[in-house]
Order: C-alpha cells, then structure tokens, then sequence
C-alpha cells in the first residue's frame, strides 16, 4: 500500500510544498518531461466557498517543480458543462498565478481529444491530460448531490470534452467515472480538504476540515476520503470499480497516514448533513448532467416552499411527458418545464416561486 501524506493548516501554497518535499515527488517527472496540473475548476466559485482548489496548491506545485528544475509546467482544466473556463479560473484567482509564474493555463473544453479504450467502452479524453509527462491530480475533497462525494476520481471528468461529459451521465456515472480513472491513472494527488463543502460540489457551505493530504494512488486516497467523510463503500461504489478496472488499489491502513504536523484543532472529521438526499425526495433523476442537478438542489435548498409535485430532470426523460415539473431541455415534452442546458437555480425558483405563491 502506498504512504498518504498529511497535513493540518491553512495556508495551501506552505502545505502544498511541505507535502511535495516529504513525498520526494520530483522523483515521479520522467526525465524532461512535463507536469501538468489539474485543479478542481467546476465552476466560477472562490476556494472559501468549498467549490474550488485554493490557488495557493498551483502556487506550491509550481514553485517546487521549477525548483527540481521542471521546466515545461501547465495549468490545464475544463469547467462543468453550462460554465466558461476562462471565466471559473479568473473567479478562483487562476489568472494571477499563472501570469505570476508566466505558466500557461490551457481550457480543455477547446483542448483536441482521443479516443481511448477503456473498461465501459471508448471514452473521448483530452490530448493534455494524456500526454503529460506527469498529470497532478489537484481535486477538493467535497460533497456531491449525484455521487454523495467527489475527489480524486471524480475530478478527472475534467479531463473530458463537454460531449463526454453528457456522455458519462447517460450511463450512470458509476462505472464511466471508474473508467476514466483507470484510463488516465495519476501518478500525483494532492487533495484540499482545508474548507470543501461536504454536501453541494458547487460550494456555498464551505466546513473548515484545515488539511490536506498527498499520494500516489487516487483509488487510495479516494477511499481515504470517503471514510473522512464518513461514508460507507456502498455510498460511492465507484472507488471499489476503479480498483476492479486496475485504477489502483482502495485499501488503507492507518499506519499508512505519515502525518507532517499536528492538527490545529480537533482531529475529527466533521460529516456531511444529508441536505440534497432530503430535498430530492420528490425528484426523479434520470441520466441528469451535474450541473443541471446542482442547480435544481440550490434552487429547492433556497425555496421557501414546500415542493409537492414530482420533479423530473435527466436525459433519460428526453421526449416522455409524465405528470409534474420538468428539469432543462431534455424535459421539454412536459407541460411544465423549466427551458435551459442547464437551466439556472434563479430560473428553476421562479417557477417554483409562481407554481407555489398563494
């Protein structure tokens, strides 16, 4: 099994280094090759909302690489389908880094793709992400309304054009995000855990958990994770998956943990509120894209109203018109829907404000 480094604070740019220097890792760049960094850039969120990997992990990696002599050094990410890279990377202070440091940051949304073999069938990855000579994963350990938690594993999905990305919803996202895994299978994870929001990827209650951790096998850390989080492995069965598909290995063992400092304060790990299980009681997803579901849990998270009627959203409901509320253009048949691809939390509260308004 492979060792986890840890480390308490928050002040991600020190920690990021403290990690890289504890874990040897220049020792993972093959000779001249590069290095190309993979943030968590889902959407234009701050880092102290919970959404997104704080700037200083960019900063860290980028100045212990260029000091092991890394020359050829990237940002690279595409943000979640409905939201502009470009945009995402300004909001998280992206563009100051990267015009610091004069690295380049690369919008994968524009990025050439190839096809690549994997254990669910082709998948469409990104030509930077497969070609760099050392991919770091740089995921937020967070809360997820489809998958309960995102991570390491998850975070790879940006790795793929927005076609792709439909594309994993259609089958479920279990299985095509244990794939994916497999298929490209970083070499280098480095996880904020300093203020993920534990319950909505798209951040807005941000829990400072002040750590963050380092290892060389994303199924692994995943599993760290997920048992940080207090989840179970039938929670978030795509970790054991990747391990089947040869993504790497989910065991851990406290003795495995190499911690670099003590915790700033209480050890334990705060757990998800269950929010988004709760307010989809009445919602019937089928095959939903991320963002589109993220929008409708914030827009109910946000509503003053009881929702009664049965809520429908996903491509699987493409061209059906059952009784109720449809969620974004693939819902379009029903007699209520609310139009967008995807339609924004605003746009679904005000349907739900003039369905509900006595």
């Amino acid at each position: 099994m492979s060792s986890i480094y840890q480390i308490y604070g928050r002040d991600a740019r020190e920690m990021t280094l403290r990690l890289l220097e504890a874990a040897n890792a220049f020792q993972l760049v093959p000779q001249g090759g590069s290095v190309a960094l993979k943030p968590n850039l889902v959407i234009a969120g701050t880092p102290e909302s919970g959404a997104t990997t704080h700037s200083g992990v960019l900063s860290g990696c980028i100045e212990y690489f260029r000091e092991h002599g890394v020359k050829d050094i990237s940002v690279i990410e595409g943000s979640w389908v409905g939201d502009e890279t470009m945009r995402a990377m300004r909001r998280a202070g992206y563009d100051k880094v990267c015009e610091h440091y004069s690295v380049p940051f690369f919008d994968l949304k524009k990025d050439q793709t190839r096809t690549v073999k994997t254990a669910v069938g082709p998948v469409d990855i990104c030509c930077r992400a497969l070609d760099a000579g050392l991919l770091v994963d740089l995921p937020v350990l967070k809360g997820h309304g489809q998958t309960l938690m995102t991570c390491a594993l998850k975070n790879l999905k940006g790795c793929l054009p927005d076609r792709e990305k439909r594309h994993f919803h259609a089958m479920g996202l279990q299985k095509p995000i244990a794939a994916l895994g497999a298929a490209l299978k970083p070499r280098l994870i480095i996880v904020d855990s300093i203020c993920g929001d534990l319950d909505f990827e798209e951040g807005g209650n941000p829990v400072q958990t002040n750590r963050m951790y380092l290892g060389t096998d994303a199924v692994q850390l995943d599993a760290y994770g997920r048992s940080l989080m207090g989840l179970n492995p039938e929670d978030v069965p795509y970790i054991e998956l990747c391990e089947q598909y040869g993504g790497g290995k989910a065991a851990w063992d406290p003795g495995d943990v190499i911690s670099l400092n003590d915790p700033v304060a209480s050890e334990s790990y705060p757990k998800p509120r269950g929010i988004a299980a709760r307010l989809t009681r009445n919602v019937h997803e089928n095959q939903a894209c991320s963002a589109c579901f993220a929008a409708l849990v914030r827009a109910l998270y946000a509503s003053r109203y009881e929702v009664k009627d049965e809520i429908y959203i996903g491509q699987g409901w493409l061209g059906k018109s059952p009784e109720g509320i449809g969620i974004g253009k693939c819902c379009k048949s029903m007699e209520t829907c609310v139009m967008g691809c995807p339609p924004t939390a605003e746009a679904i509260a005000r349907v739900l404000e003039e369905k509900y308004w006595k």
